[in-house]
């Protein structure tokens, strides 16, 4: 076990950040009773696959890695004018009401070790607030890290009727000095009824970072609440993506795309809990590792004794480049109404031999006949894409990643 981050943080740390983000007096005492459950928080649940342990993040140096007092980013964002995408402070002064409502609602700030100490200190976030009865265009949210360590918090409340796509992208700044960083994000969405959602999102953090994030859905009845998950930079990323299905005849799909090289680990997780009758789920992930790279998913339907007539699907695929690389997965059924139709699947293999010898017979050399491959395997994740900026820039970081290759 290593030095945990609350061997040095202080009740003051906490206090100077509520302090100067000018915070009523209820969130300061969230913040507060977060850094207390620290001491007994376990940290997230380390995946087991046969003959290996993946992932367990107690073993990181928090304390080197976290510095509460250096925290910064550059954040951009772009929103029509029908909705109210603004920074934490902001919203605390504009939608103080439906910040008490809704902050802590889906992702409860003591669910681990990593989202107590989320909420005790982060310092930069936005809401997303998209009343009733609004389609709203594309919005689009980017956060430039440009600190040791930084804590992002990401709140959308989505109204009856309404409809949003959203893009949020992360990455480093320039500047980096190629020391140990660690990102840290929540991201909690509230779906009203009859609301459709898609989420999507880009990390390209700096290839020192360690990267923690857990974002989760929660939906009302009719509501639709869609994940686009992709990760191609850090070091380290442990991501969740999760969404509740609380009302009747919701749905939810979760398409995640991840592709590692060098010595980077991914550990991918998606869930879904089916809680009221008619709800439908999708879980598709594909993911490229190469060179030493490691990669692990697992993947969790849950279907619960009132979810009658459920439809809940999983797929996963992880694509290895080289013999070095490693990657396993773990998909998951529980189910606790027999009135339900569900599957789940996971590989991982190499590129299939007899569509590499097509292509080489036909005069396409091997490097170029293996990266049209890749590139054709990511097109099922790439077409559930709606935000054409996000499309674009997965795609291009993939072939800048496939043009990289030896």
């Amino acid at each position: 076990m290593s030095t945990q981050v609350h061997a040095t943080l202080t009740e003051q740390h906490v206090r100077a950040i509520s302090e100067e983000l000018g915070e009523p007096d209820w969130l300061l005492e969230t913040r507060l009773d977060a850094l207390e459950a620290l001491e007994t928080l376990p940290f997230p649940d380390v995946i087991q696959t046969p003959g290996r342990t993946w992932t367990d993040l107690s073993k990181l140096d928090f304390e080197a890695l976290v510095d509460p007092s250096t925290t910064g980013d550059h954040k951009e964002r772009e929103a029509p004018d029908e909705v109210d995408v603004l920074s934490f402070a902001q919203a605390v002064e504009d939608h103080e009401d439906l910040l008490r409502e809704q902050f802590g609602s889906v992702v409860d700030p003591q669910t681990n070790y990593l989202t107590a100490l989320q909420t005790a200190l982060f310092t930069t976030g936005t809401v997303v607030y998209v009343p009733e009865g609004v389609d709203a265009e594309s919005i689009t949210i980017r956060t430039t890290m440009d600190s040791q360590s930084l804590f992002n918090y990401t709140l959308v409340v989505v109204e009856q009727s309404s409809s949003v796509t959203i893009l949020e992208r992360q990455e480093t700044g320039s500047d980096a000095d190629g020391d140990s960083r660690y990102y840290s994000g929540i991201v909690e969405l509230v779906a009203g009824e009859n609301s459709y959602v898609q989420y999507g999102s880009l990390q390209d953090l700096s290839e020192d970072t360690y990267n923690y994030q857990l974002k989760r859905a929660s939906t009302d009845t009719y509501a639709n609440a869609d994940w686009i998950d992709c990760n191609i930079g850090s070091r380290l990323t442990k991501t969740s993506v999760e969404t509740t299905l609380a009302g009747e005849a919701s749905e939810s799909k979760i398409v995640g795309a991840f592709y590692g090289h060098n010595d980077q680990h991914f550990d991918v997780d998606s869930r879904v809990w089916h809680e009221n009758e008619h709800t439908t789920a999708d879980l598709v992930t594909r993911g490229v590792i190469d060179d030493d790279a490691r990669s692990v998913y697992e993947g969790v339907q849950d279907v619960g004794s009132e979810a009658w007539n459920t439809n809940s699907y999983q797929r996963e695929n992880t694509l290895m480049l080289s013999d070095e690389s490693e990657a396993d997965a773990s998909p998951k059924l529980i189910i606790n109404n027999h009135d339900t139709e569900a599957s789940h699947s996971a590989t991982v293999g190499q590129v299939d031999a007899n569509d590499l010898f097509y292509m080489t017979s036909r005069g396409v050399s091997e490097h170029l006949a293996k990266n049209m491959l890749v590139s054709g395997f990511f097109v099922p994740v790439l077409d559930e894409i709606e935000v054409e900026e996000l499309r674009e820039d997965v795609n291009g970081r993939v072939q800048d990643r496939l043009q990289a290759r030896s």
